[in-house]
C-alpha cells in the first residue's frame, strides 16, 4: 500500500483529497502545517506528498526545498506561471491549481508513484546526500544534477561503492579501465580535480579527499 501525505491548512479541501485517496486504497497521513509535515518526514516512509504553498509556519516554497528523494504535487490557488515554474524549478514534480477536477488529481498521483517506482528500480548508489543513478548514468547532490564526462562517472562510482574507504591510485586507476584508455597517475589527479571543481559549482561541501601517498576517499 502506498503511503500519501497531505498537507493542506484548509480543512475541507484537505477532507475532499482524503476521501478521493482513501476510495483507491491509499494509506493517508495528514499535515496541517509545513512544520508538522517535516516532523511527519522523520518517522514516516512516504510515497508521496500533496503540498499547498500557502502554510502556516513553514511554508510550501521552503518544504520543496528541504525534501529529497519524494515525489511532490503541489496543489495551489497560485495560478501565476512564474510561480508555477519556480516550484518546478526547485524541485516539486507537478503542479494542479485549485480548483481541480477529482480525476484529473487521481491521475496525477497514478503517474507519479508509478514513475517513482520506475525510479527504485534502477540501480542507485549513494553516498550522504550523492545520488549516482547507473542505470541512466546520471549523478545528483540534492536535488542538483552534475554533469560528469564518461571518465569522471567511473571514478566518481568506484569511490562512492566503497563507502568511504581509501582507494589507492593504481587500483582505482584499474577500477575504471573498463570504461575508460586515459589511465595514468596525472590523469587521474586531472580528472579528480575536476570533478571537485563540478562539485562546488553546486555546494561548498567537499566529497573526495585525497590520501597522501596512496589514492583517494569519500570524505565522512
Amino acid at each position: 500500500m502506498k503511503t500519501i501525505l497531505i498537507v493542506e491548512d484548509d480543512m475541507d479541501v484537505h477532507h475532499l483529497i482524503r476521501e478521493l485517496l482513501e476510495k483507491e486504497k491509499f494509506k493517508i497521513l495528514d499535515a496541517y502545517s509545513g512544520t508538522e509535515s517535516m516532523i511527519i518526514l522523520e518517522k514516516e516512509k512516504v510515497d508521496l506528498i500533496l503540498l499547498d504553498l500557502m502554510l502556516p509556519g513553514l511554508n510550501g516554497e521552503e518544504m520543496i526545498k528541504k525534501i529529497k528523494e519524494i515525489p511532490i504535487i503541489v496543489i495551489s490557488a497560485k495560478i501565476a506561471e512564474k510561480d508555477k515554474v519556480n516550484v518546478l524549478l526547485n524541485g516539486a514534480n507537478d503542479y494542479i491549481t485549485k480548483p481541480f477536477h477529482k480525476e484529473e488529481l487521481l491521475a496525477r498521483v497514478k503517474v507519479q508513484l508509478r514513475i517513482n517506482e520506475n525510479k527504485r528500480e534502477d540501480k542507485i548508489i549513494q553516498y550522504k546526500d550523492i545520488i549516482l543513478n547507473d542505470t541512466n548514468h546520471s549523478v545528483y547532490i540534492g536535488k542538483n544534477q552534475m554533469t560528469l564526462t564518461k571518465t569522471e562517472y567511473a571514478i566518481m562510482k568506484q569511490l562512492m561503492l566503497k563507502k568511504g574507504q581509501v582507494v589507492a591510485k593504481t587500483k582505482l586507476l584499474e577500477m575504471i579501465s573498463g570504461d575508460t584508455e586515459d589511465g595514468d597517475e596525472n590523469s587521474l589527479k586531472v580528472h579528480i580535480s575536476n570533478i571537485r571543481k563540478k562539485i562546488r559549482k553546486v555546494t561548498e561541501q567537499e566529497y573526495i579527499e585525497s590520501v597522501w601517498g596512496i589514492g583517494f576517499k569519500m570524505c565522512e
